[in-house]
């Protein structure tokens, strides 16, 4: 096998560069021929063959090289089988980088499958490599494949979801009526370990959920511990039914934006009563909002007294303000996770905040008090663990930023694949050796 200066510069395993010539207009032609010794074997019977047919030149895409367009020139011969037992009588040369009929090569494929898989728009690896969208995909497919392994088992599992699109309308056949249609994707993320996004189902409904925790398998199930999720009736329900076992932590994040947004709904009804419309710039109420969704450490001394003041001024039913101080109650119940605080003292804050909602007697405040209710064993389950579904929140963005990127999907299986691809990078560099 040669092994000339120019060969191994050009470095496509199975061919040997016999020279390289510069076209007119800029660029350069590089003519090979076969450098395989294997390639002059019959591919049904594996007989050598020494009888040579014809010669044929064909010219796969290739990787670029430098600034100018390069192009390859295949000089390949047409050998005869003269085994008679073989059906097959005439064979061209391939390689294993150009195998037969293929008009790429393989290391163009890799390439390309690599790039899309790095984060690039499959519409942008097509300019970059000059081939077309169907096999810049294909290559993706065969790259992401490869690498994709089923879900092992975990022991901390995350449950949320993404919007897959956005919303559309649809009108009712019967009543004539408009109705917002949404799709959601309900997302699997391994919180305790590395392997990222789990994978994906259709919908957000708790047979949707049963049904994807069902297929993995019932040694998969049983390895479950914890599981973090939103405070979502559906997904507490399909995880109480198909992993009896697992404890269920309330993520804190989505507690607090609950009262965060029991806040805003008692600024809004308040401005509406007193105004007869939304709040606007002037209005001193309106000018703390932001304020209101912030914790009370976050708020320097100033701004804290000028929001106090603001809302004592303003706001003769001091609701607004018994709504942020609920929600303070409400953090402050939550700031036990971090702390280490003993079962009488966590039980001394949710009284406090229990009573307050109480005493303040408003609509919103009830509501909150009584989700927190409803979903305390799993918010007390925070508490005893700190356990969060933040990284699950980490690859809804990473869900997102992929759609982005190729402009949306239309196709659902290429969707989850490039998403669980996006997602699981962490893995794939934890096995780098």
């Amino acid at each position: 096998m040669s092994h000339n200066g120019t060969t191994i510069l050009f470095g496509l395993r199975g061919v040997r560069v016999r020279e390289v010539e510069r076209v007119a207009g800029g660029g350069r032609v590089v003519q090979v021929v076969t450098d395989d010794p294997d390639a002059s074997a019959c591919p049904a019977c594996g007989v050598f063959s020494s009888s040579v047919r014809q010669r044929r030149t064909t010219g796969p895409r290739d990787l670029p090289y430098g600034e100018e367009p390069l192009a390859v020139r295949w000089h390949k011969v047409q050998y005869a089988c003269r085994e008679e037992p073989c059906p097959r009588k005439a064979f061209t040369e391939q390689i294993d980088e150009v195998p037969a009929g293929a008009r790429v090569t393989g290391r163009l494929r890799r390439a390309a499958g690599k790039a899309v898989g790095g984060g690039q728009a499959v519409s942008g690896a097509v300019a970059d490599f000059g081939i077309s969208w169907p096999v810049v995909h294909q290559a993706f497919v065969a790259h992401a494949d490869a690498l994709l392994a089923e879900p092992a088992p975990v022991r901390v599992l995350g449950i949320d979801e993404t919007r897959r699109g956005r919303p559309s309308w649809a009108q009712d056949g019967e009543t004539g009526k408009w109705r917002r249609s949404e799709r959601f994707e309900t997302n699997f993320v391994d919180l305790a370990g590395d392997q990222g996004l789990l994978g994906q189902t259709a919908g957000r409904t708790k047979l949707a959920v049963t049904t994807w925790l069902d297929e993995c398998g019932q040694d998969w199930k049983d390895s479950v511990a914890v599981v973090a999720m939103d405070p979502c009736a559906a997904y507490r329900r399909a995880v109480q039914l198909a992993l009896p076992q697992a404890i269920i932590v309330a993520d804190h994040f989505h507690v607090v934006r609950l009262a965060n947004q029991a806040v805003t709904e008692v600024r809004q009804r308040i401005t509406r009563t007193r105004t007869g419309r939304r709040g606007v710039r002037t209005d001193p109420v309106w000018a703390n909002r932001r304020r209101l969704l912030r914790g009370r450490e976050s708020l320097s001394g100033k701004t804290f007294t000028a929001m106090w003041n603001g809302l004592i001024d303003n706001d003769p039913t001091d609701q607004v303000l018994a709504a942020w101080i609920a929600k303070e109650e409400l953090r402050t119940l939550l700031a036990t996770a971090k702390t280490g605080a003993i079962r009488s003292d966590i039980s001394h804050r949710l009284t406090r905040f229990y009573t307050w909602c109480a005493d303040a007697d408003i609509d919103e405040l009830t509501r909150l008090a009584g989700t927190i209710d409803a979903w305390w064993p799993e918010i007390e389950a925070f508490l005893q663990t700190g356990i969060t579904n933040a990284a699950t929140e980490g690859t809804n963005h990473l869900i997102k930023d992929a759609a982005r990127v190729a402009f949306g999907f239309r196709n659902l299986d290429n969707q989850r694949r490039r998403v669980r691809y996006a997602c699981t990078r962490r893995q794939r560099l934890a096995t780098v050796t």
